[in-house]
């Protein structure tokens, strides 16, 4: 879509990010953010208690952007702090209302991105939910995440259409400082490690306060873990927060993955005794057919068709997946957000 059909509502905006030992994605994805095409706006960069050339590097950035500021939070010997209190930190120093929010490794796709999220605030409008994909790349594990992230955002995004919105992810989404403050910012939720994002998303959403933005330029990308290692650090932290949902949201969200779990047990053991070949193939293909049509304008609209093809292979491992990391989220606690 062409920049001239943006919206012609300007309004000042702060674009935060933390980041805690990112140089290199500091050197790498931040010149797009700080070189956005539009009129009023701040980039704060929070210095989460760096070790490596991070303040450098922002400081070399800050001389030709004066529209950058850096934050530096410091780690107290007996005060560990973690990405809420650095976001925190952040939306204080930020001096305009509307906040936008990214992390240091992701890249928005357009230099448009500020004006695509920044042009939802109108009315009643509080909170703006973003698509941050992740970047194509080969192998197992990025066709599973590109694959689950396109699912999880297709349910977000429907239940925010349907006035239930019920979390939102934190390399894309927007808010305002005086939601933020109103509802006391993280506090009720300081304990946990995760949640910045979803859980506040989850208890400050409203029927009439919350929009979502599609627009291919406003999609943020950033890479995918490579390392099942590594991917199920990330994921235990994130499953870990769902205890703490709306009740509503934790039984829908619960009844999804539990059914779709049950349906492809009940189907191993009926094929385990060979009943009914014909009605248990007729069966999985009208599932099948069903997901796939439904999915399919949702998912073209968040230009990620491509990953339908991988539906039938990676739909049981999907299911499988919610239902160990559910589990594990709630008897493993995350102690370190990095």
């Amino acid at each position: 879509m062409p920049a001239k059909e943006l919206s012609t509502a300007v309004i000042p905006v702060s674009v935060i990010i933390s980041a805690r030992n990112e140089a290199e994605n500091l050197q790498k994805f931040l010149p797009a953010i700080l070189q956005q095409e539009y009129p009023e706006f701040e980039v704060v960069v929070v210095d989460d208690c760096s070790v490596d050339e991070s303040h450098h590097i922002l400081l070399e950035f800050s001389k030709n952007h004066p529209h950058l500021k850096i934050v530096s939070v410091t780690e107290h010997r007996r005060f560990k702090t973690g990405k809420k209190f650095a976001l925190t930190m952040g939306i204080k120093a930020a001096k305009y209302e509307h906040l936008l929010f990214t992390d240091a490794d992701c890249q928005p796709a357009s230099a448009h991105w500020v004006a695509r999220m920044a042009g939802n605030f109108s009315g009643n409008t509080e909170i703006v939910l973003g698509y941050s994909p992740y970047i194509k790349e080969r192998g197992f594990i990025n066709a599973f995440v590109r694959f689950e992230t396109l699912r999880t955002a297709i349910n977000y995004f429907s239940a925010a259409l349907a006035r239930n919105a019920y979390m939102g992810i934190g390399r894309n989404l927007a808010y305002t400082k005086s939601l933020f403050f109103k509802n006391k910012g993280f506090a009720s939720h300081l304990h946990v490690m995760a949640g910045d994002d979803d859980l506040f998303v989850n208890q400050n959403a409203t029927p009439v306060n919350t929009v979502i933005e599609v627009h291919p330029d406003a999609f943020t990308f950033s890479e995918s873990k490579r390392t099942f290692r590594s991917f199920f650090r990330q994921k235990k932290r994130h499953m870990g927060v769902g205890g703490l949902y709306k009740n509503k949201h934790r039984r829908l969200l619960s009844a999804e993955a539990l059914s779709g779990f049950l349906f492809y047990v009940t189907l191993g053991i009926l094929l385990y005794f060979n009943t009914q070949l014909l009605v248990l193939a007729g069966a999985y293909l009208v599932r099948l057919i069903t997901q796939l049509v439904i999915y399919q304008k949702s998912a073209g609209k968040l230009s990620g068709s491509k990953l339908l093809w991988f539906l039938p292979f990676f739909d049981l491992i999907y299911y499988v997946y919610l239902n160990v990391f559910g589990l594990v989220g709630t008897f493993i606690k995350t102690t370190q957000w990095k």
